[in-house]
């Protein structure tokens, strides 16, 4: 295999690259805990959205719970991300880890 082609599969991966980062950014994974009761929103990059905590549980006035539900929902949403675009960057480098490729 030439440079020539090698520098060409290396521009091609990159612009696959952009792209899966693209969708990630535009794709929003949701997460839950307590059955549903609370849920948070992140995107493919693991940014956090949005948190909806179902009126039901605050009527409990456990602060605790409605806390740590929240750190669940969050982290079963990150979780969710996280394997979303360790797939999509699969896709694109054939499984091969590659540093700095997500």
């Amino acid at each position: 295999m030439g440079m020539g082609n090698l520098a060409r599969m290396a521009q091609q991966m990159q612009a696959e690259m952009a792209r899966v980062q693209a969708e990630l950014e535009a794709t929003t994974i949701e997460g839950s805990a307590g059955g549903g009761a609370v849920r948070a929103t992140v995107t493919g990059k693991q940014d956090l959205v949005s948190v909806t905590i179902d009126p039901e549980v605050l009527d409990g006035g456990d602060v605790e719970l409605v806390q740590d539900l929240v750190v669940a929902a969050v982290n079963d949403a990150l979780r969710a991300a996280r394997a979303l675009a360790e797939q999509k960057v699969a896709s694109i480098t054939g499984g091969l880890r590659l540093p700095g490729l997500g």
